[in-house]
């Protein structure tokens, strides 16, 4: 499998406008990227400009970044996101729950977000943010996607700490074969993407996709 097709071309700084979505969207159309990653706001423009290339899906972030709001207010993103053609939503875990030992209710958000996205036959991929986490409870989360039924769990939003091949291989020994693993937070060379792959990621979120390619285009080795 070429390396392009691991990578979610992501984008998600709060201060991004629509020439940036634009562009984000150009590179993956050159570069032949699974995907690219917006936010909520330009889910719109990203579908439009990318009809005419299906092979290359629109993912965007639910309870971005926190995952604390309320479980309907994640339902509500989910639904406005797939009314606008999104094809992969990220979804982000309610950290606070966890840390209290609320297994209960992250099973519920969880479980209504998935039933949200699978109902239409889109594409979820849970954020449980590893790097705030304890193995203990990495592996409870895991427990509860596999009772789920999620398609990706994924690493991390990139905001609080990035993946490592360790909590990769962490999660590939506790998941499901079924359920695919994204790697996401701090992927910026061609060295950071191959111990991901090697660790089980068939994703990769990253905004320095570009890089990483023209760095294996001059002179590095294929995945």
């Amino acid at each position: 499998m070429e390396l392009v097709s691991f990578f979610d071309h992501t984008l998600l700084k709060p201060d991004t406008a629509t020439a940036d979505i634009r562009r984000l969207c150009a590179e993956a159309i050159d570069y032949k990227f699974a995907a690219v990653c917006v936010p909520p706001f330009f889910v719109a423009e990203a579908v439009q400009t990318l009809e005419a290339y299906p092979a290359i899906k629109v993912a965007t972030v639910i309870g971005f970044p926190m995952g604390y709001a309320a479980t309907p207010a994640k339902v509500e993103e989910i639904k406005r996101a797939i009314d606008e053609g999104v094809d992969e939503l990220d979804a982000v875990i309610n950290i606070c729950a966890v840390k209290n030992g609320n297994f209960n209710f992250v099973r519920s958000d969880i479980d209504s977000m998935t039933m949200a996205v699978h109902s239409k036959r889109k594409v979820i991929k849970v954020i449980l943010e590893t790097s705030l986490l304890t193995e203990d409870e990495i592996k409870h989360l895991c427990d509860i996607c596999n009772e789920v039924g999620v398609d990706y769990v994924k690493t991390s939003t990139g905001t609080q700490g990035g993946a490592t091949p360790e909590v990769v291989a962490f999660l590939r020994a506790h998941l499901n074969k079924s359920i695919k693993i994204k790697a996401s937070g701090g992927i910026r060379s061609l060295e950071d993407a191959r111990r991901l792959i090697e660790a089980g990621a068939v994703r990769l979120g990253s905004s320095s996709s570009v890089q990483i390619i023209e760095q294996l285009n001059s002179g590095g080795q294929g995945a």
